[in-house]
């Protein structure tokens, strides 16, 4: 989540929200946001309802849930996902401001 914190204003330049899924309750999930100062949306899923939606992995020898990026847009519509194998596989601000910019 720091790199999300680090490139924010970039999302925010191009209209863009971001929302942080977690499988932990409300008070431990706000607790985290209010330590960090974190200026986008967390959504606590204790229940992982959101997260089994959209099909993010758990792999227990791996350190347990893997990073999984998705793209929605204005309508709904899911326009780009990765799925990381490991916990440092995740696309780099730049990279994600890339498939923003090629939606606008």
């Amino acid at each position: 989540m720091a790199q999300l914190r680090q490139g924010y204003e970039g999302y925010v330049e191009r209209g863009t929200e971001i929302v942080v899924v977690g499988p932990d309750g409300r008070e431990e999930f706000a607790r985290y946001w209010k330590k960090n100062d974190l200026p986008f949306i967390g959504l606590p899923d204790p229940k992982h309802s959101v997260l089994k939606l959209y099909g993010q992995e758990v792999k227990i020898f791996k350190l347990g849930r893997m990073p999984a990026q998705v793209v929605i847009d204005k309508a709904g519509q899911v326009r780009y996902v990765h799925y990381g194998h490991s916990m440092g596989d995740i696309p780099s601000n730049a990279e994600v401001w890339g498939i923003l910019d090629g939606l606008a």
